[in-house]
């Protein structure tokens, strides 16, 4: 265990983040949880956010970066900086309800099997404003046979449907509860987040390992936040190019880490379809991502090494991970029974799909 059972270290890695870190470690920092360390990581910004941090180093643990590492590595620097047993990695759009951590910790405390918790996130505007009708942006995050990753109750009305504890596949990044132990568990080289990510999918990559290595991620509706969401499916051509090349080059990578040959033979049709599809864009219209191929053959090697510890280490069955890629969300109730359970076990009851 790490240097505080109790003490929750915030790590948010900003890059031009000016627009929100403000009102975010405000939020931080007035939560009803007194044992709290706060861990920024700026990433070389070039508007004002720099200037803003300045204002909050009586506080909070400011890092500056002369150059821009990626979200990935920053988030890895954050947590390499403290010792205790808990880390909220936290983007700088998320608002924080005053009660957040505090729940996320007790149910995480009540079930040592858990590694991640993912809170509720809603959606929020980009000028902080909340709609009348409260919109889900993840209640966590699924795969599905084709390899895709969604957020759980994206852009739904939240009536209640998700108002239940729940096992999900892993929690979005964008607020993710880590549990110190796991994160030495499925570290890789020292690693948490795969640094050659650089930016986007590192969430669903560490959820994918955490997985196979035996964690659960739990899903703990009474902790609410609101999150600022820029990337999402529907929006992919309005995105910024260097994203989407990331996004086509880290879907490999994952899979080259993750995949076990027994989810591929179930799913080879949806998997080879999807990648067509993806070979295909980059080849006809989305010409910037086509960068991401060489990229991959670049790392393929180290990747190759990462695949190889992970399935050496690996707990989980081929029956266990494939009930987790379906087409629509897939989750399991979470009884207080199986709180006992300890760390790695990965028997679960009766898949429900939502």
């Amino acid at each position: 265990m790490g240097g505080d059972s109790r003490k929750v270290a915030v790590t948010i890695v900003t890059f031009n983040s000016a627009r929100f870190i403000r009102q975010c470690l405000e939020w931080v920092l007035t939560q009803d949880y007194p044992q709290l360390e706060v861990i920024v990581v700026d990433n070389a910004s070039t508007d004002a956010t720099a200037s803003i941090l300045r204002g909050f180093e009586s506080c909070v643990r400011v890092i500056y970066n002369r150059e821009n590492v990626g979200f990935a590595a920053g988030q890895n620097q954050a947590i390499a900086l403290s010792d205790v047993d808990w880390i909220l990695a936290l983007n700088p759009d998320v608002r924080l309800t005053p009660g957040f951590i505090a729940t996320v910790v007790s149910a995480a405390e009540a079930d040592p099997s858990s590694g991640a918790i993912s809170g509720k996130l809603l959606a929020m505007s980009e000028t902080g404003e909340l709609p009348a009708q409260p919109v889900f942006d993840s209640a966590g995050i699924y795969f599905t046979t084709n390899l895709r990753h969604f957020d759980r109750g994206s852009r739904e009305a939240d009536t209640g449907q998700y108002d239940r504890l729940e096992y999900v596949f892993g929690a979005t990044g964008a607020a993710a509860l880590y549990r110190r132990d796991m994160i030495r568990d499925i570290s890789i080289d020292g690693e948490f987040f795969d640094a050659d990510f650089f930016a986007y999918r590192e969430d669903a990559d560490v959820a994918w390992r955490a997985q196979l290595l035996g964690w659960k991620c739990l899903y703990v509706p009474g902790a609410i936040a609101y999150h600022v969401r820029h990337v999402l499916p529907s929006n992919r051509g309005s995105l910024s190019p260097v994203i989407n090349m990331h996004s086509v080059k880290n879907r490999f990578l994952m899979r080259i880490k993750n995949m076990t040959g027994d989810l591929y033979r179930r799913h080879w049709i949806a998997i080879t379809w999807r990648d067509l599809l993806v070979i295909g864009g980059c080849l006809t219209y989305e010409f910037s991502s086509l960068r991401a191929f060489p990229l991959v053959l670049r790392s393929f090697r180290r990747t190759w090494a990462k695949r190889r510890e992970i399935l050496r280490r690996r707990r989980a069955s081929d029956e266990y991970i494939s009930a987790w890629f379906s087409p629509k969300a897939v989750s399991y109730p979470a009884l207080t029974s199986v709180f006992q359970a300890e760390p790695g076990h990965a028997s679960l009851g009766k898949t429900t799909r939502i």
